[in-house]
């Protein structure tokens, strides 16, 4: 399939390129510095760009199958209206050009996604991280009202571990442990498995060890 992802450069975003190149998609990889891809595949397309620019997100969008949105701040203690605007943006271009498919990783500790999680998340992880949340719920929100055939993707704290394939997720699934991880691979695993699954379309699943 066609795949644009944003956020490709990024520490998930680059696992999700791997993985999906390796798959044998048809890979955009949406980054506003090419330097910073170190990943040179003949299947692997990079397009600079910078998200919160319409013109160089629609014509990133036209002729992809779907669309998956790793984006994440580079201050995360700090909330970032470019990335609220960027996803706008992305939701904006994928109705015009009739891109129906989009994976967006957010965050377990959303308001919403963290119930039943235990004090940890609670009160310690929560509070921790509010302005990356607060942006998240924001974001969350854009996409729900959007028309389009959104996931939601909610890890818990990701780690740099090895790719497993295993893992435990769903939408009110139980914590299983007080310190709830998973490694960036095993959540772009799950987020490309969406791409052809419709288990959850327009639902928000929790994905965790």
């Amino acid at each position: 399939m066609n795949l644009l992802i944003f956020g490709a450069s990024g520490r998930t975003g680059r696992e999700v390129v791997k993985q999906a190149v390796s798959q044998g998609h048809l890979v955009t990889a949406f980054v506003r510095d090419p330097a910073k891809l170190d990943i040179k595949q003949a299947d692997l397309k990079v397009f600079q760009g910078d998200v919160t620019d319409y013109a160089s997100v629609e014509r990133a969008v036209i002729g992809q199958e779907a669309v998956l949105c790793a984006l994440g701040s580079f201050t995360p203690t700090k909330r970032d209206p470019n990335l609220i605007d960027g996803v706008r943006k992305i939701i904006q271009a994928m109705e015009q050009a009739g891109v129906r498919r989009l994976i967006y990783l957010s965050f377990l500790g959303v308001r919403d996604g963290r119930q039943g999680l235990g004090p940890v998340v609670n009160y310690i992880v929560a509070p921790l991280l509010y302005n990356p949340i607060a942006d998240h719920e924001v974001k969350e929100s854009l996409i729900r009202q959007s028309r389009l055939d959104w996931i939601i993707v909610r890890p818990s704290r990701l780690t740099n571990g090895r790719h497993t394939g295993v893992y435990h997720y769903g939408e009110r699934i139980a914590a299983r442990s007080l310190i709830l991880t998973l490694s960036r691979a095993d959540v772009a695993d799950f987020m490309l498995k969406q791409v052809t699954d419709d288990t959850f379309v327009h639902k928000a699943p929790r994905v965790m060890y």
